[in-house]
This record gives structure tokens, sequence and C-alpha cells, in this order.
């Protein structure tokens, strides 16, 4: 996108691609232009045709080589922070609920519903994992998803996991648009999941979160399949949440293999584009390509550098999509 310093931008979108160095973009536009039939070096990603380039230092304040906690956290509140906090400044303690309150770090996402702004989250993780989570939640260790991940102390104070804290997210509207995975943290143990009938929830608390997010959102849209995410449009009112598998949704060269159907990266984009393109205030999207790190993590080139085609396709498609003297 071309800068104009005359002009102010309504909208913003800000894509991660979590795990995705310097080696993996070389790599990835190699393995992208060669599925194409070409050498390969020739080859550019979506986002490398943009007209600025940085590069940014990732460590933490406790930790020279960072995880996706930390990162996120810095990255949509300005502040470095701890390994393993969610939404908290350096002053939070990994593991002490108690501490959270006083180390809060306001959100990307929680100033622009402050604002009047639509706020949108789209990940191929779950939505609840430290990437997206950091965008909304504040906790002290990136693991307290559910309540059955929360120690004793942090159970018996009733402080809420960060699944209770997405269906609580109480500033402005709430969250519009969130595609992603992550069902079992939102569900009771005891309930079966909607897809996969052998698996249950994971929360120990009864609670049923999708039933606790459409009280507080009557108008809101909740799918977990691809012929209902099909379904959704500019027309579609209230809030969207999708969540598509128990857990992470599956890596983009199997995702045709899945049961009732799930969306691609790109695809989810254009949709959540398209679903707050409805506040004529504008937007604030976060797009994770979160399996790019779990690829990594599996020692799975293969795995790490498809997902980062994809993420490129999600780039193209949002380009393609809005108005980029606004956005």
């Amino acid at each position: 996108l071309e800068a104009d310093s005359s002009k102010q931008a309504k909208n913003l979108i800000l894509f991660v691609g979590d795990g995705m160095g310097m080696s993996t973009i070389t790599a990835a536009r190699i393995f992208d232009g060669q599925r194409r039939g070409k050498l390969g070096e020739e080859n550019a990603l979506a986002f490398e045709s943009f007209p600025y380039v940085a590069l940014a230092k990732t460590y933490s304040v406790n930790a020279q080589v960072s995880e996706s906690a930390a990162t996120m956290t810095a990255l949509v509140t300005g502040v470095k922070t701890r390994a393993d906090l969610i939404g908290l400044d350096e002053n939070g303690v990994p593991g002490d609920y108690a501490s959270v309150e006083r180390s809060r770090a306001r959100t990307l996402v929680e100033e622009a519903e402050a604002r009047g702004l639509s706020t949108g989250i789209v990940t191929t993780t779950r939505i609840t994992h430290a990437t997206p989570a950091s965008c909304y939640a504040h906790a002290a260790h990136r693991e307290w998803e559910d309540d059955s991940m929360l120690p004793a102390d942090a159970r018996e104070a009733d402080f809420p996991d960060i699944a209770r804290q997405f269906a609580e997210f109480a500033i402005g509207d709430g969250i519009d648009v969130a595609f992603g995975g992550g069902r079992a943290q939102f569900l009771p143990e005891r309930a079966k999941d909607p897809e996969h009938p052998g698996v249950f929830g994971a929360r120990t608390d009864g609670r049923d979160l999708v039933a606790a997010w459409q009280g507080r959102h009557p108008k809101g849209s909740w799918v977990w399949n691809r012929a209902q995410f099909a379904d959704l449009g500019a027309g579609t009112s209230g809030p969207v949440l999708g969540l598509f598998e128990p857990s992470h949704m599956r890596f983009e060269f199997e995702r045709g293999e899945d049961t009732a159907g799930e969306p691609s990266l790109a695809e989810m984009t254009a949709k959540a584009i398209e679903l707050l393109a409805r506040n004529p205030r504008g937007y604030v999207l976060i797009v994770e390509g979160g399996r790019i790190d779990h690829g990594h993590h599996f020692g799975n080139a293969f795995r790490a550098l498809g997902e980062t085609v994809e993420f490129s396709n999600a780039v193209r498609v949002a380009r393609a999509q809005v108005k980029q003297d606004e956005t």
C-alpha cells in the first residue's frame, strides 16, 4: 500500500505469521514458485510486494528467544513482557493470578471496541491459544485456556480462564467476528463435540460458554462447519463466532479431509472483512497464520511452508478486498 500522510485510515488489519522467520519466508517463496512450475527464486509472496519492510526484535523481558504470549502481547499493547503472560506488562508474575489486576495492559482490540470500531480475530489455532488470546484476555499463564488448566488457588478465587474471558468480553459491543478452532475450551466435559462424537468438552466447571455467548448476543451467529460458514454474509446481523475444530484447525493440505468441512485462512479472512465492513466507523482485524509454527515444531517443512503459502493467500485476498486508501 502506498503511504499518504494526508489521509487517516479507518480500518486496520494486522497479519501475524506465527513462527514465520526469514528462513521460512525464503523457503516458502521458493516452495510456492516451484509448485507453480517455476524455479522459485523469482517468485514473491503476497506481502513481499508491499513498498516497505522492517525487522522486529522479538526478545521478551526475561527471554532472548521469546514465545507467542509475550510477543503477541507486545504487538497489541506496545509493551514487552515476560514469557507466558497474556495481556499483562512485566509486573505480572507467571502462574500468579493475583498479579493480573496490577499488571493489565490495554490491548488494541479493547481500544478499538472502546472507540466504537468493530473488531475481528481470525486464526488457524484455538481461539484461546496464546496469539489470539493476547488480543482480548489478561491471564498469568498462556495455558489457562479453560478452567481445567487453572491452578487450584485461581479456580477457588473464580478467576476467569481465557475462554471465559472471551465469552464475557464486555468492552464496547464485544468482539464482532471470531473464527478459529477450540470448541473444547467452550464446552463442558460431558458435552459431545458436534462434529466428532468421540470428543468431549474440556471444561470442568459445567459451563457451556457457547450458550453463554449466545445469551449475551441473542442476535449473534454461532457456526461450526463449512455450510454454516458459507451462509454468513453482509446481511448477517449481530456478532459471529465460528469454532471449526475441538482443538486447532487442520493444516491446509489436509483441510479437505475434514468431516464437516472447514474454511481456509484466506476464506476466513475474506468473510471477516465482509462482516466487519458493516460498521461505517471502521474496524480492526487481526489474522494469525498460527500453524506455520506448529509445522516447525513437528520438524515438518511441508506443513510449515504450506501454511506460509496459505498465509500469503490470505494477505492477497485481503488486499484485493479492502479499499486501500482507507485501510
